[in-house]
């Protein structure tokens, strides 16, 4: 089962450190991250953006990530939170570039996505 945001029941509430933490050490297994990446594809497939872009923001803060993938999508780290903040609205480019990084991060192929 996957740990998601509390944003996902309509919470809305910050989270706690406690759970930060619990997804930072859920992310240190590479087939805790992948299922994350899956969720979050899922959702999105479904229509459930608020959901994908929650999963996708647990996996970047709990990969400490943000950065990183801002720089390689040629985003700054605060626009790509907003992006998948709860009122987050990505241009098709920078989600799929999103996708892209986080799914080469974790040797995920798109094939490995659709398949699994």
């Amino acid at each position: 089962m996957i740990i998601a945001n509390a944003e996902i029941k309509g919470a809305n509430m910050p989270l706690s450190r406690e759970f930060k933490e619990t997804v930072m050490e859920l992310c240190k297994n590479p087939e805790y991250r992948k299922a994350l990446l899956m969720e979050a594809l899922e959702s999105y497939l479904e229509g459930d953006i608020a959901v994908g872009n929650s999963l996708l923001r647990d996996y970047l803060n709990g990969t400490q990530a943000f950065g990183d993938v801002a720089s390689e999508i040629n985003m700054l780290e605060p626009s790509l939170r907003r992006m998948l903040g709860p009122n987050g609205n990505a241009t098709v480019r920078n989600f799929f570039a999103l996708l892209k990084a986080c799914q080469q991060r974790e040797g995920i192929r798109a094939a490995d996505m659709i398949h699994s």
